[in-house]
């Protein structure tokens, strides 16, 4: 291949938002819509898990717990909704989510709920306090920032998020 085509290849490939087959460019954006997808997840899953976890007078502990598991639950949900709107079937869909996800749920879930263990009294905040509401706010918000530099560079890798978009086409 001499260089004029080699360079149209690099432009096409450029232009439709990949490099050498590996999927999405790796952008900040594409990393900020993939952060924004899992905090969807997390944030539905953590909001709803403290609320469950306080309704039944559970402890920190248990609450977390549930708050965590309903995070990954609902974080996969979402990905895996799409994916199966795809025409995929539900264990490729599965795997894909898992593949998609995990990385990015696991961050996110480890400082939100990092932040909460270290603020002063969140832990001990009832849903009726402003407290909670602003420590959780907060907590997101850094996983937010943190997350996102992490699935810039799994995408990068054709990796994370990236395995979603080929289902996205």
């Amino acid at each position: 291949m001499d260089h004029t085509a080699h360079t149209g290849h690099e432009q096409h490939e450029q232009a439709h938002g990949q490099h050498q087959g590996h999927g999405p460019a790796a952008t900040w954006s594409t990393a900020v819509q993939a952060t924004l997808h899992c905090l969807t997840g997390c944030a539905v899953g953590e909001v709803l898990g403290m609320v469950l976890g306080t309704a039944f007078g559970w402890g920190n502990l248990p609450t977390t717990l549930l708050a965590v598991v309903l995070a990954f639950f609902f974080g996969y949900s979402f990905t895996l909704r799409g994916v199966l709107r795809a025409g995929v079937d539900f264990r490729t869909a599965f795997r894909v989510a898992l593949a998609a996800d995990t990385l990015s749920i696991a961050v996110m879930e480890l400082i939100d709920n990092g932040v909460i263990l270290v603020w002063p009294s969140a832990m001990d905040a009832t849903l009726a306090e402003p407290l909670f509401w602003i420590s959780l706010a907060a907590s997101l918000v850094l996983a937010f920032v943190v997350t996102t530099p992490v699935n810039k560079w799994t995408i990068g890798r054709g990796k994370g998020h990236a395995v979603v978009h080929r289902y996205h086409a």
